[in-house]
C-alpha cells in the first residue's frame, strides 16, 4: 500500500475523508451543458491567490515611506534576484484580473444568471468587482513614481466635487489637504491588509451563496429557457444526470487557467513594459506636472465621462446611477427568460453599454 494511500485511510477513518470527496468533489453534480464560461470564477481564484503570493514577496523589499518607496521599488526590479519577474507577475496580474472579472459579470449578465432566487450571488459579485476596483486604485499609488502620484491626486480631486462631503471625502482619503506621505501611508494600509481581507471574506459569502443555491444551468442548447424557479420557499437547484465536478470539469477548469496563464506569460515575456508608461519610472514630484497623466485602461472610460460634461459632478452623478443600475439589475430584470436572443431590449442596451464603453475607453486613451 503506497504511503498516500495509508495517509488518505488514516484521516478516512478519523474525518470522513471519503464522504466529503464523494459529496463536495465526484458527488457534486454541475449542469451536463455547463459550458467554458463557467471557469471564471475559477480563474479568478488562482488570479487572486498569485496577486496575494506575489504581493507578499515585494513587501520583503518595498518600503512604505516617500522618500524610500521609488528607491525600493527601483532595486526590486534592478537588484533583487528575480524581483523584476515578482513585480511584473503583479502587475500583470491585476490587469488580467480584471478583465478576466468583466468577462465573468458579462457572462452571468447574458445568461441571465443573476435572475431570482441569485440576487444575492450578484450583490456579493458586484461587491467583489467594486473591492478589486478598489486595490488596483490604491496599489497604484505605491510606486511613488510621477505617474502613480498625479493620477492619485487626479483621482482624488474628483471625489472633491461630491456636494456638501466632497472635500471631507478628499482630506480624509490623502490624510492632508494634498496627496503626500499620509496618502501613501492610507493607501498601502488599505491595499496589503484591509481590501484583501475584505475581498477574501467577499470571495467566501460569494462561494456559500453559490453552493447554498446551486449552479445556474446555462440557458443555451435548452427547450425551455425560461426561469423555472417558482415560489417563496427555499429550494437546492441539483442536477441529476450532470456532470461530476472531479474530474470532469476540474480537468476544464484547469485547461482554462492554463489558458490564461500562456496568455499572462506572452504578455510577461514579450512585451513586459504595455503597463508601464515613461512616467512610471520617473520618481514622484509634486512640483512638476506632467502633461499627460490618465488612469489604467479600465478607468479610461470613467476618465473620459469626466470630460464630457461641463461639471464633473454630473459626471460623477452618471457613473453613480450606472453603477447602482448594475447593482440592483437583479431586483429591475424581474422577467423569467434568461436566454440572450429571448430578451431584445436587453440584448440592445447590453451590447449598447459595451459599445459605448468600448468607445470611451478608446477616446480617453486617445484625447
Amino acid at each position: 500500500m503506497s504511503i498516500m494511500r495509508r495517509i488518505f485511510r488514516w484521516l478516512d477513518v478519523r474525518i470522513g475523508a471519503g464522504e466529503i470527496i464523494e459529496k463536495e468533489l465526484t458527488g457534486y453534480l454541475l449542469p451536463p451543458n455547463i459550458n467554458i464560461w463557467y471557469s471564471m470564477g475559477s480563474i479568478l481564484l488562482f488570479l487572486f491567490a498569485l496577486q496575494v503570493v506575489t504581493g507578499m514577496l515585494l513587501l520583503v523589499y518595498y518600503v512604505p515611506d516617500a522618500d524610500k518607496a521609488f528607491t525600493s521599488v527601483t532595486a526590486i526590479m534592478n537588484r533583487v534576484p528575480f524581483g523584476w519577474l515578482i513585480r511584473l507577475c503583479h502587475v500583470i496580474g491585476s490587469n488580467m484580473m480584471v478583465l478576466i472579472l468583466f468577462f465573468h459579470m458579462l457572462s452571468v449578465l447574458f445568461m441571465g444568471s443573476y435572475k431570482k432566487p441569485r440576487e444575492l450571488n450578484w450583490l456579493s459579485g458586484f461587491i467583489l468587482f467594486l473591492l478589486v476596483m478598489s486595490l488596483t486604485l490604491t496599489g497604484y499609488l505605491l510606486p511613488w513614481s510621477q505617474l502613480s502620484f498625479w493620477a492619485t491626486t487626479v483621482t482624488t480631486n474628483s471625489v472633491g466635487v461630491i456636494p456638501f462631503v466632497g472635500q471631507y471625502l478628499v482630506e480624509f482619503l490623502r490624510g492632508g489637504v494634498l496627496v503626500g506621505p499620509p496618502t501613501l501611508g492610507r493607501f498601502f494600509a488599505l491595499h496589503v491588509a484591509v481590501l484583501p481581507a475584505a475581498v477574501a471574506l467577499m470571495v467566501g459569502v460569494h462561494l456559500f451563496l453559490l453552493k447554498r443555491v446551486g449552479i445556474s444551468a446555462p440557458p443555451f442548447g435548452c427547450a425551455e429557457t425560461k426561469n423555472t424557479w417558482q415560489g417563496e420557499s427555499y429550494r437546492y437547484e441539483a442536477h441529476p444526470g450532470g456532470i461530476p465536478f472531479f474530474p470532469d470539469y476540474l480537468l476544464q477548469d484547469l485547461t482554462s487557467i492554463a489558458v490564461c496563464m500562456a496568455c499572462f506569460f506572452a504578455l510577461l515575456f514579450f512585451d513586459p513594459s504595455i503597463f508601464f508608461p515613461k512616467d512610471a519610472f520617473i520618481p514622484a514630484d509634486q512640483f512638476r506636472t506632467p502633461e499627460h497623466i490618465k488612469p489604467e485602461w479600465y478607468f479610461l472610460a470613467n476618465y473620459q465621462t469626466l470630460k464630457l460634461f461641463p461639471s464633473e459632478i454630473i459626471g460623477l452623478a452618471v457613473q453613480g446611477v450606472a453603477i447602482l443600475f448594475l447593482a440592483l439589475l437583479p431586483f429591475i430584470d424581474r422577467g423569467a427568460e434568461r436566454h440572450p436572443l429571448k430578451r431584445p431590449l436587453f440584448l440592445l442596451l447590453s451590447i449598447g453599454g459595451i459599445m459605448v464603453w468600448i468607445g470611451l475607453s478608446i477616446w480617453g486613451h486617445y484625447s
